[in-house]
């Protein structure tokens, strides 16, 4: 992608997912994701209705009349975004392929960080790490996050959950909150999710395809596994053919929301051709 369409493309995703933030994100977001607790502020006078435990007894004695302690909250949140860029996120048959749909959501994710004054964070895997962008802040560093994401042509196409989860653990001491972007069609990822959520708050956002959880009836076709290069031909006239592809799907859809709730990760479940709005408020709203 040439330089100039880049710039276009970014900015595009700027305008929709910044306005999506600030409109509709950023309280949900802050409501959501707490800082680390309150710090003092400041001193005022007593105004009815506060409560006793807040007055500051020093001053109070020493101008002889109510004071009251004043407390904010400390965020200074860290954000990681951890993000799938194997060969299935190419996939896509209704409105955009996978990769699109999580490039708008991880930006949506980042100007809520951002307006927050969080800091955030990106490590883009494959079967191996891709990239790792440490957490800051500012509109230039989301900016470089979103060209990154739209532009970045991974080295390999396999997926490996647990070596990203494992990365990001050692990377990034200090707690922090990390949205896992992906598919989830990867080998079993149950120990490395299990001890990431004991110290980080982690959450989960599955992307999906439609086709991915039912075939359409259009005869003998060609699949591939964009992963692997696997080809094969499938009868897809064939009902029963297509309610044990559609089984198999319910089944693997299952499986992951059993280990995320076992593993006390927040989860969502994100379509193609669904947007990603609803869920997002769902699971803000649901902590």
């Amino acid at each position: 992608m040439d330089t100039k369409e880049l710039i276009k493309k970014v900015r595009k995703i700027e305008i929709k997912t910044k306005g999506l933030s600030n409109q509709i994100f950023s309280g949900e977001y802050h409501s959501a994701f707490k800082g680390r607790g309150m710090a003092f502020s400041e001193v005022r006078d007593y105004a009815v209705g506060d409560e006793i435990r807040t007055i500051d007894w020093n001053v109070t004695a020493r101008f002889n009349e109510p004071f009251v302690k004043v407390f904010e909250e400390e965020r200074e949140l860290t954000v990681m975004l951890i993000v799938d860029v194997s060969g299935s996120e190419m996939f896509g048959t209704r409105n955009q392929i996978k990769r699109e749909t999580i490039t708008e959501l991880c930006a949506v994710l980042a100007f809520s960080a951002v307006s927050n004054n969080d800091r955030i964070g990106l490590i883009m895997f494959s079967e191996q790490i891709e990239m790792f962008i440490p957490p800051k802040k500012g509109k230039s560093h989301i900016l470089r996050i979103i060209r990154e994401l739209i532009n970045y042509e991974p080295k390999h196409k396999g997926t490996n959950i647990s070596e990203a989860l494992k990365y990001f653990s050692k990377m990034v001491k200090k707690k922090s909150i990390a949205f896992v972007v992906s598919d989830f069609l990867s080998d079993d990822f149950s120990d490395a999710i299990k001890i990431a959520s004991r110290k980080h708050d982690v959450v989960a956002l599955k992307v999906q395809d439609k086709a991915e959880q039912e075939l359409p009836n259009v005869g003998v076709a060609q699949f591939k596994d964009l992963e692997t290069g696997e080809v094969k031909w499938i009868n897809t006239s064939s009902k029963k053919v297509r309610d044990n592809y559609k089984k198999a799907a319910e089944e693997k859809n299952e499986a992951s929301r059993k280990l995320f709730r076992r593993s006390k990760t927040d989860f969502a479940e994100i379509y193609t051709d669904e947007g990603y709005i609803k869920p997002l408020m769902n699971l803000f709203k649901n902590r």
